[in-house]
């Protein structure tokens, strides 16, 4: 697995049939998932899927207990568990964590699309479910994924009597308005510069029309936009250098890439984050926001489409999208440095945050320095993990390093560990 926001392109659900469970309740007997082996699920009162994995006969349960929450889904359908972010370089997520010892679980939340508001109540709702079926846990750890890295630090932000710690990946943590104008800025600007790609399909950037839609789905837009990339290169540099979207200056291919990501989210996000938060979320309005790094800033500041974002959208956001800092239990953030979807300065806010909130003591921050969005490896993911419990338990956990299935993943860990002294020091 490379970048776990390819799955917003894949729009096909993976629906399975379930009982509903109310929370609280006894409920049905869970049903086995045949798309994740070992596991068995059931359907929440309100709406959303779950699917729990517990160890082997072979394997005791240690008494504690890891809830998976997930990136990005596309909108609409039924809600659906996105078992492909399950796997990390073809190894189970599940399989990893159960051999360990712990029982895993995951929701699909309670919908599709833009899922942080009731985000947090949907972990929640799922502990519940977990303690009704298996008991009460020792220990709830979350680890989270791009959207799921902000659901899971407004997790332990604002549910530390529930979640021991948790590790958040790639997510929005710093600032959420700033993430939702990184989108909106990329997109205006492309649209400057590339007007005869987006644009002839009507709409705008916070106007996003089924036809452009179908024709992403379709596939001929993508190559489009490819091609456009390729056939000017200045233009090309100019519209990196404006937006400062990342990639890697040793493989160029990797810019189409970053467009294509980027510009895949306001496709298929932007409607669906417009109507859940109650307007438009983007702001650029003149002079506060200035473009700079094109061959003529001018023309570009006066041509470029503006927007002013709602106050019932912003309001929304300060509300229940931007995590505080204010943390009382332990939670570790691991970001690609070169990430082109959801920057690294997320990391840099939030770090912000914590220290002015004199709560820095329970935040490490694990930079990895690559290309891409949530690309990491099972070894340096099984190392965030074990910081968590670390820093909550005093103690890594039992057969971390036998999680990983190779030797060579294995004497991967065994490097980080060794080479992170100081991110150990500071989880004591």
């Amino acid at each position: 697995m490379s970048k776990l926001t390819r799955i917003i392109l894949i729009l096909a659900l993976l629906v399975v049939a379930l009982p509903v469970l109310p929370v609280g309740a006894q409920g049905p007997a869970l049903v086995d998932i045949p798309e994740l082996p070992g596991c068995q699920g059931t359907v929440l009162a309100s709406g959303a899927r779950i699917a729990i994995c517990m160890p082997t006969e072979t394997t005791a349960w240690n008494g504690d207990l890891v809830i998976f929450a997930h990136g990005y889904v596309a909108p609409g359908g039924d809600p659906r568990i996105p078992i492909e972010q399950l796997l990390i370089e073809g190894i189970s997520v599940p399989q990893m964590v159960t051999s360990m010892g712990y029982a895993f679980a995951v929701t699909s939340y309670r919908t599709n699309g833009l899922s942080i508001k009731n985000g947090v109540d949907d972990l929640v709702d799922l502990q519940q479910a977990f303690a009704t079926y298996k008991g009460t846990p020792s220990h709830s750890y979350v680890v989270g994924v791009s959207e799921g890295g902000l659901v899971t630090t407004l997790a332990i932000e604002k549910r530390p009597d529930v979640f021991s710690g948790g590790l958040a990946c790639c997510g929005p943590v710093g600032d959420f308005q700033k993430q939702m104008d990184y989108f909106g800025d990329f997109r205006v600007v492309y649209d400057y510069f590339f007007p005869q790609v987006l644009l002839p399909y009507g709409g705008s950037a916070m106007d996003v029309p089924a036809e452009l839609i179908q024709a992403w789905q379709e596939g001929a837009l993508p190559a489009t936009i490819i091609a456009s990339l390729a056939a000017d290169s200045h233009i090309t540099e100019q519209l990196l250098k404006v937006t400062k979207v990342a990639y890697d200056p040793n493989d160029l291919s990797t810019i189409s890439n970053s467009v294509l990501e980027v510009l895949t989210y306001d496709v298929f996000a932007t409607m669906d984050a417009i109507d859940k938060l109650g307007g438009i979320p983007f702001n650029n309005k003149a002079p506060a926001t200035w473009y700079y790094g094109s061959d003529n800033d001018k023309l570009l500041n006066r041509s470029v489409a503006r927007f002013k974002a709602a106050r019932d959208a912003v309001r929304e956001m300060d509300t229940y999208y931007n995590a505080s800092g204010k943390l009382t239990k332990p939670l570790v953030t691991m970001h690609t440095t070169g990430d082109p979807v959801v920057p690294y300065w997320q990391e840099v806010l939030y770090r912000v945050k914590t220290v002015s909130s004199h709560s820095g003591a329970n935040h490490l921050n694990i930079p990895i320095v690559r290309y891409g969005h949530c690309n990491f490896t099972a070894s340096e993911l099984i190392f965030g993990f074990g910081l968590v419990v670390y820093k909550a338990t005093g103690s890594w956990p039992t057969g971390i390093n036998q999680a990983l299935p190779t030797a060579e993943l294995q004497q991967q860990f065994n490097d980080l560990k060794a080479n992170q002294g100081k991110l150990i020091k500071a989880a004591e």
